[in-house]
């Protein structure tokens, strides 16, 4: 069976990986208060903070509907795949997942598609996707795809340090008063996408401890097998690069761009890193 694997926009990996493993992105759409575009064909990265520096409040995201998914389902059966694996976006954070389980229901007769929960997000949600892709591209049929799938999400840490509390302010999340407090004590929160939702995981009191922090967690985890690390238009990032350029993994570390789903939230700055943890089989 030829499979194919389809992920959303919300993986924020970057395009030329999208491309060298033949992956399908369906966008979200991005709004900022009556204009609305489609991630990453109607506004690119770049353009998404440049709008956020200029707007007093959040931009929203939405879910691609269940019609751009069958779309995407149809495409790729009319070109030859025989099956399907669709990789989404936390059903804890978007109705993404949703969607696209009800376009595989519709399509059921056409192409047969598994749709696969990455609870998880940014490049979380992206290597779980590689990994169905590298799967898929070695031979393996549906079932062996989805089985890589879940094993990578199993095996899955996402951790990020937030630079600015504006985001969470302008959100709701945490009152004016809060947020100023958190500013003036330089408190640098750090967040996990734990069980499909974001949370807080500890707070750091300088954004050189938070990133010195994230990279111990890395160190601290074991054996990598897939390692990515991200970033919200940070000016450090570099620097977080450089503390984690010493870690190996089994596959080729890569770096990334935080988009509008996670970003919305975290705000810019904000630096992540994203790992998979080798598992009792290498894997």
């Amino acid at each position: 069976m030829t499979v194919r694997v389809v992920c959303d926009t919300a993986c924020d990996l970057p395009a030329g990986l999208v491309e060298d493993h033949g992956i399908v992105l369906v966008p979200l759409h991005v709004r900022f208060e009556e204009a609305e575009f489609v991630d990453r064909e109607q506004l690119s990265v770049k353009e998404f903070w440049a709008r956020c520096a200029e707007s007093a409040s959040l931009p929203e995201t939405s879910a691609p509907s269940p019609g751009a998914f069958g779309a995407a389902f149809e495409a790729v059966a009319a070109a030859g795949a025989e099956g399907v694996v669709c990789v989404t976006l936390s059903s804890r954070l978007s109705g993404t997942n949703g969607a696209a389980a009800q376009a595989a229901r519709t399509l059921a007769k056409d192409i047969r598609v598994e749709v696969v929960d990455s609870f998880s997000a940014t490049l979380g949600e992206g290597l779980v996707a590689l990994a169905a892709a590298e799967a898929a591209a070695s031979g393996a049929g549906l079932e062996e795809t989805v089985c890589a799938a879940e094993s990578t999400r199993a095996r899955l840490s996402v951790f990020g340090a937030i630079d600015t509390l504006d985001n969470l302010r302008k959100g709701g999340r945490i009152g004016g008063a809060a947020a100023a407090m958190g500013a003036l004590l330089s408190v640098k929160p750090v967040v996990e996408v734990r069980d499909g939702a974001v949370e807080q995981e500890s707070r750091q009191r300088t954004r050189a401890k938070s990133l010195r922090y994230l990279a111990e967690k890395v160190r601290s985890a074991g054996p990598l097998e897939r390692l990515a690390v991200m970033s919200a238009d940070a000016p450090d990032f570099d620097e977080f690069v450089g503390l984690v350029a010493d870690l190996s993994s089994v596959h080729p570390r890569f770096a990334g761009d935080i988009g509008p789903v996670i970003g919305t939230h975290a705000g810019p700055g904000a630096v992540g890193v994203a790992w998979v943890t080798v598992g009792a089989k290498g894997g």
